[in-house]
């Protein structure tokens, strides 16, 4: 663990909050309601406290508080009234900005309070596609920015993957479609799973039978399932792994495996499409997103 951020840039917190570092500069300067530290070459550093209390200052902010007023304010009550504010919203852009806040603060009372005001409003899938897709765009592209610290990534993505697995076990009584089945994995050493969950609820829902094998499994592990009178269709989900020059090695196995079947193989995420240009004689596609495979289901 000793590669987690404990200190942030002010790029860092300009990414995470979505306020210019100008500003920050600026509500620095003229209402002192960050203190950063320095470097010895005079950069500024912020710690954790520092990006949760810009996270409340934004949010309240966002919410007709004047920055004069909030500056008026303790942190303690700056605190308070940004958790009572986020308790009391919950619609796409500000229930982003109330999961991003939980996440950084490990609030699980927030998160979940959050949650269940979107579900007074929105399906679950609509939920998931309006307003959880996005934050988890957001949370990639602070992961690819070397902002994120591990241990937050890993903390919303559990909620997260309790969500699915509640709402995915809540069908699992309706199976209607027999004609294919659908076995879901990811590759050896690839953990980001929360896209594959929410692959495997929506096929559920769409009454098929799903087989969930989930994190690091073996392209070997699927040779069982070829005894299978049923048609297969084998779904992962590339965003970290294989490495690069793997990536090609990887596809030539699955295509060696697939030889002589009728089974399907789908892969979805960015390594996916690292692939460089082969023709499949098998069953094989690659995706870039979740959306675009649920187009094609």
């Amino acid at each position: 663990m000793n590669n987690i951020k404990k200190f942030f840039t002010i790029k860092d917190l300009e990414n995470i909050s979505g306020i210019k570092a100008h500003t920050i500069r600026i509500w620095e300067k003229r209402y002192n309601l960050l203190s950063p530290q320095r470097t010895d070459t005079n950069i500024r550093y912020y710690s954790p406290e520092s990006l949760q209390k810009l996270l409340n200052v934004v949010l309240l902010n966002k919410n007709n508080f004047k920055i004069s007023k909030i500056a008026q304010l303790s942190n303690d009550s700056i605190e308070i009234n940004a958790r009572e504010l986020a308790f009391k919203i919950a619609v796409n852009d500000e229930a982003i900005n109330s999961f991003k806040l939980a996440m950084f603060q490990f609030d699980k009372v927030l998160f979940n309070n959050t949650y269940n005001k979107l579900l007074h409003k929105k399906t679950f899938r609509e939920l998931f596609k309006d307003v959880f897709i996005p934050f988890l765009n957001h949370i990639g592209l602070l992961w690819q920015t070397n902002t994120l610290l591990p241990a937050h990534e890993h903390f919303i993505s559990n909620l997260i993957s309790q969500k699915i697995q509640i709402n995915t076990e809540k069908l699992e009584y309706s199976t209607s479609n027999t004609d294919i089945t659908y076995v879901l994995f990811l590759p050896e050493n690839e953990i980001h799973e929360l896209g594959l969950l929410y692959l495997n609820y929506e096929l559920v829902l769409r009454g098929y039978k799903t087989i969930y094998l989930g994190q690091s499994l073996p392209l070997n592990n699927l040779n069982y399932f070829f005894e299978s009178d049923t048609d297969i269709c084998f779904i992962t989900s590339m965003t970290v792994m294989p490495y690069d020059d793997k990536v090609n090695d990887y596809f030539y196995e699955v295509e060696d495996i697939l030889k002589d079947t009728n089974h399907k193989f789908i892969a979805i995420g960015k390594k996916a499409m690292d692939l460089k240009e082969i023709i499949f004689k098998s069953n094989i596609h690659v995706y870039p997103s979740l959306i675009d495979v649920l187009k094609y289901l």
